[in-house]
This record gives C-alpha cells, sequence and structure tokens, in this order.
C-alpha cells in the first residue's frame, strides 16, 4: 500500500476479542487507497472486560469512529449518548462514531449486511414467507432478529444454551419472537424458512454448532456469520444437506459499506471487488 499517512490523516478501525482474523482493515483499506482518501483504518484489540474505558478514552473524534464485533456490541450501545433507531432497535451496536464534542453515536449495520447478503447469495427469499431461526443471544443475534422483524418475518424464533437471555431477546421482538431452549431446537427449526447462525462457534477451525439442520425442510437457507474459515463446519453440514448456504463474508461487506461512509463521508468507491480480495486473503475459493 502506497498511502502515506499525515497529519489529516481520517483514522477509524474495528474492536473486537479476539480480532486477528478481522478482515475489515483490509475491505476499508482497499476502498480508501481507491478512492485516494487520506484515511486509515486499524483493528484495535481493548482486553475484554475493559471496553468500556477504551471507548470512552476515544471520546472527542481523535478517532473517527469504529465497527464493534464480539464480545462488545452490546456494551457499544449502553456506553453511547444517542443511538439510531436501528441501534435500538437491535439492543446493540456495530458501530460507533465520535464526535468533536466528546459525545458518542451508536449506529447497527449488521442488518443491512445480513440482508444483503441474503439477496446476494440466495437470490428468491423472502424473509416474510416463514419463520426465521437465530441461533444465540448475543449481540450479533439481537442485530439478525431486528433486521428479520424489520423486513416482514412472521416469527424470529430465538435458540440459545441460556433460555433467560433467548427469552430476552425474544421478548424484545414483540409477538413475531419466541424463545427455545438448545435441546428443543429440532422443534424450532421445523418449518424455518432461514437459520443463522449468530455465534462465535466456528470462529475456530473445527468449532461445530450442535443443531439438527436435517429438522430444516429443503428449501430452508442457512447462514454462519462467521467468515473465517468461509466455510464453516455449519455450512459443511448444510451443503452436505442440499441447503442453500449464506457465508459469513457477505454480511461483512454488506455492513462494512455503510459503515465507511458514515467514518470517511462518502460510500466505498466502485470498481474494486473486495469479496475478491477477502477471498484471496483467507485462501478460500470463490
Amino acid at each position: 500500500m502506497s498511502r502515506q499517512i499525515s497529519g489529516k490523516t481520517i483514522v477509524a478501525g474495528v474492536a473486537g476479542q479476539p480480532v486477528w482474523q478481522s478482515l475489515s482493515p483490509l475491505l476499508h483499506n482497499a476502498w480508501l487507497e481507491t478512492a485516494g482518501i487520506d484515511g486509515v483504518y486499524v483493528a484495535f484489540a481493548p482486553p475484554a472486560d475493559n471496553f468500556r474505558d477504551f471507548a470512552h478514552g476515544l471520546r472527542g473524534g481523535a478517532v473517527r469512529g469504529i465497527n464493534v464485533t464480539l464480545p462488545f456490541k452490546e456494551a457499544a450501545l449502553s456506553i453511547s449518548d444517542r443511538a439510531t433507531p436501528r441501534a435500538k432497535r437491535a439492543d446493540a451496536a456495530n458501530l460507533l462514531l465520535f464526535e468533536a464534542d466528546g459525545s458518542i453515536i451508536a449506529d447497527n449495520t449488521d442488518g443491512i449486511g445480513l440482508l444483503a447478503a441474503f439477496a446476494l447469495q440466495a437470490p428468491g427469499f423472502d424473509p416474510k414467507a416463514g419463520p426465521v431461526v437465530i441461533i444465540g443471544a448475543g449481540g450479533a443475534a439481537r442485530g439478525a432478529a431486528a433486521a428479520f422483524q424489520a423486513a416482514g418475518a412472521p416469527e424470529v424464533r430465538i435458540v440459545n444454551r441460556t433460555i433467560a437471555k433467548a427469552e430476552f431477546v425474544a421478548g424484545a421482538l414483540g409477538e413475531c419472537g419466541r424463545s427455545f431452549h438448545l435441546d428443543e431446537a429440532r422443534g424450532a427449526l421445523a418449518g424455518a424458512t432461514a437459520v443463522v447462525n449468530a455465534t462465535s462457534a466456528g470462529l475456530i477451525n473445527g468449532g461445530r454448532v450442535e443443531i439438527p439442520l436435517d429438522a430444516t425442510p429443503e428449501t430452508a437457507v442457512i447462514m454462519d456469520m462467521v467468515y473465517t474459515p468461509l466455510i464453516t463446519p455449519f455450512l459443511q453440514e448444510a451443503q452436505a444437506l442440499g441447503r442453500r448456504t449464506v457465508d459469513g463474508l457477505g454480511m461483512l461487506v454488506g455492513q462494512a459499506e455503510p459503515s465507511f461512509e458514515a467514518f470517511f463521508g462518502r460510500p466505498p468507491p466502485e470498481g474494486i471487488d473486495v469479496r475478491a480480495l477477502a477471498l484471496a486473503a483467507v485462501g478460500a475459493a470463490a
């Protein structure tokens, strides 16, 4: 990369734990270089128990903003001074903007990315066609649940090992939300039009999500938010069953586009295939 850092460079980044595997710096810096913007996008790895102090330390705008990934999305919303309706509906934030006056604005672009990934990789999928199932109850699951609710899903089923957390997320959805313990997953998957793994299982090669995907209809679309590896064991099982799949890279790119515009004041430039760059970086086949 030939860009020079100057005294006017706009700084943005991504914060998570772990964050070493994030492809967000690759995407954003490729867009920055193509657009000729004096900016840089870096990775931050604050201690898992100290995100609040880390984020408060960025107040004032020296860093324009950060994307937020596991496990900080719920904490990110809680420390903000203002939040967009999307972040409030999701009860979690994946985007923080640090204003010059010291305030923090929270947003959530995960839902945009999720629906964009479905539109691209599962053409014809209609969120209104039937119930959707989300595995997990953390910040990523909340963003997905809010997105499907806003898109008109008649029922959003939350499956989680801790039933109280599933009940909390489902309760925030009103009449369309239902909660299931992990032991009840087979029943939750009956008739599902889509199943989304919103847990970090699969983030490390060999990690598995113990969900009986054979209980889904043949027409169900299966998604894993994890994108390293691109084809997780969860998606491998779905493909072996003949189900259509959506990978987490599509969602990453979809949520990164509005984030880039929030950080740098313009949409990502056209004419660069960031998905191809990401696939090359992880050594995956397109």
